[in-house]
């Protein structure tokens, strides 16, 4: 089901990276884009930047394994298993 709106940032990337096997057309409708194909892609690498991804295609989101994902801040976790 297509988005009814235009995806940005985080649900951009998850969705484009969920539908890249199918092709950029599908994929850009799908994340609410309709034809405009132009505006996926900038706004696609604009979001794969911030997120830093290295995005050059579409192809690029196609990956057996997942994507490290850093963003500025800081980790908070427990010491121990046993803090959870």
């Amino acid at each position: 089901m297509a988005s009814p709106t235009r995806l940005t940032g985080l649900d951009l990337v998850d969705c484009a990276r969920a539908n890249a096997k199918q092709g950029i057309e599908t994929a850009a409708n799908l994340c609410g884009y309709g034809t405009d194909l132009e505006g996926f892609r900038s706004e696609l690498k604009q979001a794969c930047d911030h997120m830093r991804i290295e995005f050059h295609e579409l192809s690029d989101l196609i990956k057996d394994q997942p994507v490290a994902v850093s963003l500025d801040g800081v980790i908070v976790e427990p010491d121990t298993p046993g803090e959870l």
